[in-house]
């Protein structure tokens, strides 16, 4: 039986801020995909570039108007034998040094919290998808605003549907102070193309606030970066 999707609480959500999606192509390909929206003028002012090491990043677009480099400047997409690594955060560079050290994605995300953006304790999300296949997602939030204690929720998955992802954001919509995503992972569709799904996500974020998505696809130990921007309107 297929699987019903949400991807109309994506479209209609005016601000899900950034969001993770992780899953499975037609012929069982891995897939990652990673957006970014802003409201201001110093989170707007990015894009996504590839790095020599094929590692992806957030960088300024006009470094003349960055006015606060922190939490908006970060490693999203690495690397680490085999493992395939994408946050929302600096947390990013966290997973991949102790992956590094033969540690497991958990014991790395035990060692953060959630953004120190009060009043909006911006929620850390993150996932690895491993060389046997398997994935594994993570949502670091605060409990509450009045007590913001650190709550965390790890979902694991050993294999999945075709065309079958699922998706983790870090807002359910734009109140003022933001709320932070609710329940577990939201089933969502992946298409039959990296290109295809870039666009299809693309163009459920609302104009007013995208900024950069990827779409990270993986077949067999080869993957192939598709990246958009706002600002530079190329892939």
């Amino acid at each position: 039986m297929k699987l019903i999707c949400d991807e109309n609480w994506l479209k209609n959500n005016p601000y899900p801020g950034r969001g993770i999606v992780m899953g499975f192509g037609p012929a069982g390909e891995r897939v990652q995909i990673y957006w970014i929206m802003g409201r201001s003028e110093n989170s707007k002012n990015r894009i996504f570039v590839q790095n020599k090491d094929g590692s992806v990043s957030t960088k300024a677009f006009d470094e003349k108007k960055v006015t606060d480099p922190s939490l908006i400047i970060y490693n999203l997409l690495k690397n680490v034998n085999g493992t395939h690594i994408i946050s929302n955060g600096d947390q990013t560079d966290t997973i991949a040094e102790f992956l590094a050290k033969g540690k497991s994605f958990e014991e790395a995300l035990k060692t953060r919290t959630y953004e120190p953006d009060a009043p909006n304790y911006t929620p850390r999300i993150s996932g690895v998808f491993y060389p046997n296949g398997s994935y594994a997602l993570s949502i670091l939030k605060a409990s509450s605003k009045e007590n913001p204690k650190r709550e965390s929720i790890f979902a694991e998955k050993e294999c999945g549907e075709a065309n079958i992802g699922e998706m983790l954001t870090t807002y359910e919509g734009e109140e003022d102070p933001l709320v932070s995503f609710i329940g577990l992972p939201k089933k969502m569709p992946i298409k039959n193309t990296a290109q295809e799904t870039l666009e299809f996500y693309w163009n459920m974020l609302n104009p007013k606030y995208r900024v950069s998505i990827l779409v990270n696809w993986i077949e067999n130990e080869k993957n192939e970066v598709f990246i958009k921007n706002e600002h530079t309107k190329c892939c």
